[in-house]
Order: C-alpha cells, then structure tokens, then sequence
C-alpha cells in the first residue's frame, strides 16, 4: 500500500523568509510557488514550505506515498488510525489526508500522480 516517503513539510510563517533560506540552502529554486506552499523536488523526493502552521522542535510533517488516498484512508482508519486531516486536493491533481496511529502520532499521506516511484509490495 505505501509507495514510500514523498514529502516532508517544514512550517514557515514567514513564507518569503523560508523560500530565500530554502533556495539558499537547496542551490535552487522552487518548482511550485503558491501563497499557501512552496514546494521543491530534492532527487526524487519533495521540501515543502506551509504558511499556515508553527517549527517548532518536534520537527517537520512527513507523507507517505500512495496510489489511492481515498483507499489508503479508508484502511488507516479501519486499523485504529483516527481522523486527523481529510483528503484534500492542493492543486495540480495532488491530494493529501493525515490520521493521528493509536499512539498519538501524525501519519500523513499523499497521492501524487507526478511523482515516478512504484509501488512497494
């Protein structure tokens, strides 16, 4: 079911701020630029940059890859997960969704129709 990690989300407040850092940090631009996310392809793989939430310490968001969210949400919530974040579509056919394990931790995934990995077994 899982394809993999895909993304990793780092809050940046200060959006424009983030994106110089990033590009500095990276030695490139990014291949998406939104108000609500800025987004980089890193080898294969995706540094996003979201407006809308608050770093702190306990680190950045990670997304798993999938190839049905909908089917894939479906299944972590019927092994114990629990609504966290509903799919949400961002753009450019991209859909996201999070469920919180019985433990209390963020399980992000996304389905990604531009990304090139195979699915696991």
């Amino acid at each position: 079911m899982l394809l993999g990690l895909r993304t990793v989300i780092y809050p940046a407040p200060d959006l424009a701020k983030a994106k110089d850092w990033y590009t500095l940090a990276l030695g490139f631009g990014p291949y998406f630029d939104e108000p609500f996310y800025v987004g980089y392809s890193v080898q294969g793989f995706e540094l996003g940059l979201v407006p809308d939430a608050t770093p702190s310490a306990d680190g950045a968001q990670a997304l798993w890859g999938v190839s049905d969210i909908g089917t894939a949400l479906e299944h972590l919530l019927s092994i114990g997960g629990s609504a966290l974040e509903p799919i949400t579509d961002v753009g450019g056919g991209i859909r996201v969704a999070a469920v919180l394990d019985p433990f209390g931790n963020r399980f992000g995934i996304i389905e990604n129709p531009n990304s090139a990995f195979e699915q696991l077994p």
